[in-house]
């Protein structure tokens, strides 16, 4: 899959941008396992042309990362213009454009999946972007604001014409949030449609090795992008993969390397934003791993509640050591 000028490969599996969840330290353990293209948490062009340290925070990255991708959002053009030529002195890869985040905070503002509430603003924002910078510009949007009207066909379109060089389609409208199931049709159809000649992502619901095969082989995608599915268990990158290459299924990990891996990502995230603010950062990757141990829950608060690096990794540590009839699955 060729974006821009830049070469990802043939039917990359993607790291989906999520606030509080795609920081450098878990886009490095989802590199490990194999991802084949990571985009940042989302950056507020608001907040970084006014410099809020925690948002300049989030534009680091590195090249172990690469192909690598800084999200940025915001409602108006001379803004957005401004922020992506910050995020472009860092040296990412691409410029994405968040057209589709769902939260009442950024859409009911006219940002994020608000920009579908007026499409004009968002294809002057995507146009005079792609005009301010060297690097590829991406979107990342939905099917359209609500049910009553679909619109991501005539979206692509018009993004494609303003020079956007791929789009990532979140197969829900606005209205559903992350409820119920993720539409594909109108993402197949815009396979269909000879008018788009950009590389089409898929997005919603991947959460196995199977569904990621499905994407690409029924609805014809270029891309698949993972989002929630990833958090606590990077590993399924490399599970989709060899499933996708070989039709062989990958159990998870075994629980020690489990653990390993996520003590490393917290350690990591607390030597970045300090021991407080790292262990903060990371508690939503701890609070969705280990699924499916039996009678884990006051175990799983006490782990959340840790409040230092050392006593989380004494946590950690016994989880290593339950016994193989602690680790069945169970319905919890």
């Amino acid at each position: 899959m060729l974006i821009g000028n830049k070469e990802i490969g043939d039917r990359p599996v993607i790291l989906a941008p999520m606030e509080e969840v795609t920081n450098k330290q878990f886009r490095a353990a989802c590199k490990s396992f194999g991802a084949d293209w990571l985009y940042s948490e989302f950056v507020s062009a608001d907040a970084l042309v006014r410099s809020v340290r925690k948002t300049v925070e989030k534009l680091e990255v590195s090249d172990e990362e690469r192909p690598v991708s800084i999200q940025i959002y915001g409602k108006e053009v001379e803004t957005m213009v401004e922020a992506a030529k910050i995020a472009e002195s860092v040296s990412p890869d691409f410029i994405d454009l968040n057209f589709g985040c769902p939260v009442k905070r950024v859409a009911a503002k006219g940002a994020g999946a608000g920009m579908l509430r007026d499409i004009p603003r968002m294809i002057a924002i995507a146009g005079a972007v792609v005009k301010a910078v060297r690097v590829p510009v991406t979107a990342k949007t939905r099917l359209g604001w609500d049910e009553t009207r679909l619109l991501v066909s005539d979206v692509a379109e018009r993004l494609q014409d303003a020079g956007i060089a791929a789009i990532a389609v979140h197969g829900r409208f606005r209205s559903q949030m992350y409820k119920g199931q993720a539409d594909w049709g109108p993402i197949a159809d815009l396979k269909l449609n000879p008018r788009l000649r950009v590389p089409i992502i898929g997005n919603g619901d991947i959460d196995s090795p199977e569904k990621a095969a499905e994407a690409f082989e029924k609805y014809g995608v270029d891309g698949v992008m993972i989002g929630r599915a990833a958090i606590g268990r990077p590993w399924i990158f490399q599970q989709v993969k060899r499933y996708i290459l070989h039709r062989e299924l990958l159990p998870d990990p075994p629980l020690a390397d489990q653990v390993d891996v996520l003590l490393q990502q917290v350690a990591r995230s607390c030597e970045w934003l300090g021991e407080t603010r790292g262990i903060l950062h990371s508690r939503r990757h701890l609070a969705r791993a280990f699924k499916g141990i039996p009678n884990f829950r006051e175990s799983r608060v006490e782990i959340l509640r840790a409040p230092t690096l050392d006593r989380l990794a004494a946590l950690l540590e016994q989880v290593k050591h339950l016994r193989p009839e602690e680790r069945a699955v169970s319905s919890e």
